[in-house]
Parts: structure tokens; C-alpha cells; sequence
């Protein structure tokens, strides 16, 4: 709804059903991912100085930046659910914020394939990396376009334009990461196919169970964003009044835990302390 039908209200002279979300968000739950998301930022800034892995730090710490930012707004909710500065500061930073970390696990395949060894994959290195990324930037544009519009918008036509953006990127998003997963498993079975042409020089890394873990992490972290990717699709196709964008209990756990999980992963199985400094030279 337009910002200005609830500029005056607080909860003792509105309805709740009328504020922007039909519920009091919960302080110890969204304080709890504020301080978990916070560890997280302080934990990538510190590996990605140390190991100098820029990119994947930029990624991971603009994501894990508006996490906190989302996470803030929802406690501005808890006190005024009809604050629409609140609302925006929840809804964008979480839409948005995921693409970072899809556009951090798009950097690891490269490095993958690398490792294994390049003849074995159809395509190449490089290529992984400008495709996914380069879908990942469309992702967000539109998402942060969808964004802008709502936040925006004195009309609900307008609102639903912005709302119709915004799905259009989330919807990339879970292609672009469907896609990812197809050419990540068709890529291993050729591994599988072909072990003599694995490279020989990385043999003992390949081993290594820190080696076996990273990749168990970054799947971990591919398969949550998926599922986060396709929740917030449903989410928003109903509008900011559907039963489901108002139930809390379903964005604790298909939103928030699933990228918290995510976070967790991508930072216990961090790719430079797997590679032994070598992520950069690779």
C-alpha cells in the first residue's frame, strides 16, 4: 500500500492488518541473525585481508552488510509495523543481498575446474565466471530496480510494477543458480569420466579432506540460496498482503536460517584457508 495511507498510524490507532506487515517482527530472533550475520562480517573481512582474496571478500561482505541492514529494519518494525522507512530497510537489503553470495560461490568454479583440470570441462574457467556473474549483475539490477520503484511508488499499480520487477530478478536468480548446479554436476560426472586427465600437480589437495569439505560446503551454500531464491519468488508473486509475505515463522526459516546457513558454510569452508594461500595464484 502507498506510504502516505499509514503515515499517522502507530498501533494504538491502527489496525495491525493495515501496517506493512501483519505482525510484530520478534526481537530475540532478528536480533540473533543481526549478531550472527555481524560475526560472519567481521570473519570474512578478517580472512579476506589476511589471505587477500578481494573478490570473494567484496562479494561476501556487501551481502553480509545488507543482511544486518535487513535485519535492523525488521526490529524498526517491531516498534512501528507502519514505518515504511523500516519496511524498505527489511524488504531490500534481503531481497538483494543473497546475490552477493551466489556472485562468491560463481568465483569458486572456476577455481574448481582449475584444480581438477581444465581439459576435462567443457567450458572454460573464464567462462564460468562471466557467465554466472554476469547473470547474477542482471539479477540484481532488476531486484535493486524492483526496489527502487516500491520504495517509491504513491500508487499500488506502481507498487505492483515494482513488486513485478523485483519477482522478475528472483526468478533469474533461481535459473541462474539451476543452471549453475547443471553445469557443477555435469562438470563432475566428466571428472568421474575422465580421471586420467586430472591435473596432476593438485592431486594431494584433491585428497585432502579440507578439499572434500569445501566442496561439501559450497554445496551446502548453492542448495540453501536455492531454496531462499525460490521461497521469496512465492513470497512476493502473492504481494506484501499474501498470507504467506506475513508469516513470519516461514521467513525465520526458508529466509533467514537458510541464509545463515549459507554464510556459515561459505565462511567455515573459506576458499583460501582450503587452498593454503594459493586461491589467488590459481
Amino acid at each position: 500500500m502507498p506510504a502516505s495511507d499509514t503515515a499517522n498510524c502507530t498501533l494504538s490507532t491502527c489496525p495491525i492488518d493495515s501496517a506493512f506487515v501483519d505482525y510484530q517482527p520478534s526481537i530475540p530472533a532478528n536480533a540473533l541473525f543481526i549478531g550472527v550475520f555481524s560475526l560472519l562480517l567481521l570473519l570474512q573481512l578478517g580472512l579476506g585481508l589476511w589471505y587477500r582474496t578481494w573478490s570473494f571478500v567484496i562479494a561476501m561482505s556487501c551481502g553480509l552488510i545488507l543482511e544486518v541492514l535487513g535485519y535492523i529494519g525488521r526490529l524498526i518494525l517491531h516498534h512501528n509495523p507502519f514505518n515504511f522507512s523500516g519496511f524498505l530497510m527489511y524488504l531490500i537489503p534481503l531481497t538483494i543481498g543473497p546475490a552477493f553470495f551466489s556472485a562468491a560461490i560463481y568465483l569458486c568454479l572456476a577455481k574448481i575446474v582449475k584444480i581438477y583440470g581444465e581439459g576435462i570441462s567443457r567450458i572454460r574457467p573464464r567462462m564460468y565466471t562471466l557467465i554466472f556473474i554476469s547473470c547474477d549483475l542482471l539479477s540484481l539490477i532488476l531486484q535493486a530496480a524492483g526496489g527502487a520503484i516500491t520504495s517509491t511508488a504513491d500508487t499500488q499499480s506502481l507498487t505492483n510494477t515494482g513488486i513485478n520487477i523485483m519477482i522478475a530478478g528472483l526468478a533469474f536468480q533461481v535459473f541462474s543458480l539451476a543452471l549453475f548446479i547443471c553445469l557443477s554436476a555435469e562438470f563432475l560426472m566428466r571428472v568421474r569420466r575422465h580421471p586420467k586427465e586430472k591435473n596432476p600437480t593438485t592431486g594431494a589437495l584433491r585428497e585432502s579432506m579440507k578439499w572434500k569439505w569445501f566442496l561439501f560446503a559450497l554445496t551446502a551454500a548453492t542448495v540453501t540460496i536455492f531454496v531462499r531464491s525460490i521461497f521469496r519468488v512465492a513470497e512476493l508473486q502473492g504481494g506484501f498482503d499474501s498470507s504467506l509475505a506475513n508469516d513470519q515463522t516461514a521467513l525465520m526459516v526458508l529466509e533467514s536460517t537458510m541464509i545463515a546457513i549459507a554464510c556459515i558454510c561459505l565462511t567455515g569452508g573459506h576458499p583460501a584457508v582450503i587452498m593454503n594461500r594459493n586461491w589467488n595464484s590459481i
